[in-house]
């Protein structure tokens, strides 16, 4: 039997062997444990959305354990419902002017709720991707707290727009307030990258633009009826039901015996002659969304005189495109974490060179803008329309000569021939 001493004797060498190494240090649980768990959260939900992040990727992330993260957030809808609603509070409360502000001049008025406002997105990006698309899958209650924060945003500008042109009717205020918000929030659909300060200029500038705005009369068109498609052609008949449906409800409360049932199918394995599952399907809705955008580029500047008449061309089309196919176009926008991995990459660089292309045009026109400054115009000019889109539908309010209206004072400073 060893005694005591020998056991001591057996340490003493063993430091000798070791070289008397240091004690490890003790680690201890940070202080921002939380917000850090938040932040990293935010921007997990924010890349691949609500439902394509798990608890396990979220403590990956923070190098942390998933009894670790529990220990601050009982859920991952916990998380979710906590920052999202965190990030609408922080734009409700960036637009209440100060006691003190309240008898500036309109125009300084809105300048000070414009700078507060992006500055509070640009510090809240990757959290505003939530505030933005994934919304409606908040608890119902949850739903109705951030509809009120937004609706105190847009009462705001509206508020500080009717103030600074007093002849806005009440239509009007409300378009202009929602492209406001739109160019501002845009910034969290990309990421083209500038430093903060440049970047809230810039915003501020783009919406001043579009604040001094006089629109057009809106126009009662009756729009267009869908194109026919032969209950023979299952595959396209399946791609328009299957955008319809990812629109309505969200791509992951679609299934593919919902797709089947809406294209007049008797069985989902009817589906998969067509496609082999619903994502599958999407990929095929990103592609045309992409290629009508990248396939415009080339004929657009090959007829045109120069930049601004390919960029009109250009903004038609897109407009017009985009009027076509609402749907599409709001899927493109929300559900592109869920299309399968080894597709995105592709996308992606079609999505790049396209708005590369529409940023080069941009610069040609004003060349005293830099590259990234230019992509970031042409990100908020596509996201104003599809945000005019699912505010209004198909309401005069948003008619084409509108947006396009819209689309070319954020892209030139000004409507074009202005």
């Amino acid at each position: 039997m060893r005694g005591r001493d020998d056991l001591a004797g057996d340490g003493a060498d063993a430091r000798k062997t070791t070289g008397d190494l240091p004690a490890r240090p003790v680690r201890r649980r940070p202080k921002n444990r939380r917000a850090q768990i938040a932040a990293a959260a935010a921007n997990a939900f924010g890349s691949l959305g609500y439902h394509g992040v798990s608890m396990e990727d979220i403590a990956g992330g923070l190098g942390i354990s998933s009894a670790a993260l529990y220990r601050h957030y009982p859920s991952k809808y916990a998380l979710f419902q906590e920052e999202s609603l965190r990030v609408g509070q922080a734009m409700a409360e960036s637009v209440r002017l100060p006691a003190d502000a309240t008898e500036q001049p309109p125009q300084q008025a809105l300048q000070q709720v414009l700078e507060a406002l992006s500055t509070v997105t640009v510090a809240n990006r990757a959290s505003v991707a939530l505030v933005r698309w994934e919304g409606r899958y908040l608890e119902p209650a949850d739903r109705e707290i951030r509809a009120e924060q937004q609706t105190a945003v847009l009462d705001a500008l509206e508020s500080r727009l009717a103030a600074y042109s007093p002849g806005l009717g009440n239509g009007d205020r409300k378009v202009l307030a929602i492209s406001l918000l739109s160019a501002i929030t845009s910034i969290a659909d990309h990421h083209a990258t500038l430093p903060t300060k440049p970047l809230v200029a810039l915003l501020v500038s783009t919406c001043t633009g579009l604040a001094a705005l006089t629109l057009p009369p809106p126009v009662d068109i009756a729009p267009a009826p869908p194109v026919e498609i032969p209950e023979s052609f299952k595959h396209e008949l399946l791609l328009r039901k299957g955008v319809e449906l990812f629109h309505a409800r969200g791509y992951p409360n679609v299934s593919v015996e919902d797709i089947a049932t809406a294209a007049g199918l008797s069985a989902a394995s009817a589906v998969y002659r067509f496609y082999r599952g619903k994502s599958d399907l999407l990929t095929a809705a990103f592609r045309r969304a992409a290629e009508r955008v990248s396939s415009a580029i080339g004929p657009a500047v090959a007829a045109a005189t120069g930049p601004q008449e390919a960029l009109d061309s250009l903004i038609d089309q897109y407009v017009a495109g985009s009027f076509a196919e609402r749907e599409l176009t709001f899927v493109y926008y929300t559900e592109f974490q869920h299309v399968p991995a080894e597709e995105r990459a592709a996308l992606r660089n079609v999505q790049r060179l396209s708005v590369d292309e529409w940023a080069r045009l941009v610069r040609q026109v004003r060349p005293d803008l830099s590259g990234p400054q230019a992509r970031f115009l042409v990100h908020a000019a596509f996201a104003l329309v599809v945000d005019l889109g699912r505010s209004f539908g198909t309401v005069p309010l948003s008619s084409q000569e509108r947006v396009t209206l819209l689309m070319q004072t954020i892209l030139y400073g000004h409507p074009a021939g202005g």
